[in-house]
């Protein structure tokens, strides 16, 4: 009878591995496509000109440009307000000035947006990366779960059948401690029968 307990014992833990090993198993499965996106990313390739156009997005939005450009347009107003009249090429109301201002503000602004169309590209990979490891959390949260429910769907099932055991043990013993119950309850009650009967 033993044997036969600690085979059923030894077969339950077997199935409760084997379980657990299907668990984990799935979950690498699942898990593996979303690894191997996180670690191969797709390099962007980038042709001459959308490396200028960053280039120069870069250059146009820092404070390097600003002083620059400001520097220029002082130059610019200084020489032909302040110096000999010569040497005036644009003057007062500075027409000439407001052109390049124009021509430069008409192509920098396809130029920015091109480059910030990239930078959006460039963060909805991210997202996407982003969205693929919370994806994998959630996978190894949920595997964690179905572990965590199997080993305690095995405890409570072997919680009960020590507990049924147990109740057979003590139906057992109280069955054989029964007659004995009945014995000492019978010589007791003999004994009282007979000692009142000496009393009278």
């Amino acid at each position: 009878m033993k044997n036969s307990e600690t085979n059923r014992l030894l077969e339950a833990e077997k199935k409760q591995l084997e379980l657990l090993q299907e668990i984990v198993r799935k979950t690498m499965e699942e898990e593996n496509l979303i690894i191997n996106n996180l670690l191969n990313p797709q390099h962007e390739k980038l042709n001459k000109s959308q490396t200028l156009a960053d280039k120069i997005a870069k250059f146009g939005g820092s404070w390097s440009f600003i002083i620059i450009f400001l520097t220029i347009i002082l130059l610019w107003i200084v020489i032909n307000t302040l110096l000999a009249i010569q040497f005036h090429f644009d003057p007062y109301p500075f027409i000439l000035m407001n052109l390049v201002l124009s021509c430069i503000a008409a192509l920098q602004a396809p130029i920015i947006m091109m480059s910030q169309n990239r930078q959006e590209e460039k963060d909805r990979k991210r997202a996407e990366n982003d969205y693929l490891i919370n994806l994998k959390a959630e996978l190894e949260i949920r595997s964690l779960h179905q572990k965590m429910n199997l080993l305690l769907e095995e405890q409570i099932k072997l919680l009960f059948e020590s507990q049924g055991k147990q109740l057979e043990l003590l139906k057992r013993i109280e069955n054989k401690l029964k007659p004995q119950v009945i014995i000492n309850e019978n010589t007791n009650s003999e004994a009282n029968s007979l000692s009142d009967t000496s009393n009278s």
